[in-house]
């Protein structure tokens, strides 16, 4: 059975820019725009500096590119939909075709 790509993500990788003083300020850079199937999986809550936080990993299913291209999604980099941020923690191909790609990620929501 297909995935149901009904979702327009934008995937963002980190960019580092140094500060001058030997540290760093990162900003998310935009490489494309995806469609995907978002299918929630589990769930937690947790405090972040006091904060409740809502910590949910989620399955995300995009068409799959070769190793090495811009669009192809990898750990460290994210999806954007909105104002919601999905943290990619892993990534692997979905079925023997290689047809799709399948990232298991982290949105965080501060409650």
């Amino acid at each position: 059975m297909s995935p149901r790509l009904n979702r327009r993500l934008t995937l963002e990788a980190p960019d580092h820019q140094s500060d001058g003083a030997g540290g760093f300020s990162e900003s998310w850079t935009a490489l494309g725009v995806l469609w995907a199937e978002v299918v929630a999986r589990t769930g937690r809550e947790a405090t972040q500096s006091g904060a409740p936080l809502s910590d949910v990993s989620y399955k995300i299913i995009v068409r799959a590119a070769p190793v090495g291209h811009i669009q192809r999604p990898t750990s460290q980099q994210r999806f954007r939909d909105g104002n919601r941020i999905f943290r990619i923690q892993a990534v692997a191909e979905t079925d023997m075709g290689a047809c799709y790609l399948t990232c298991f990620a982290n949105e965080e929501v501060v409650s």
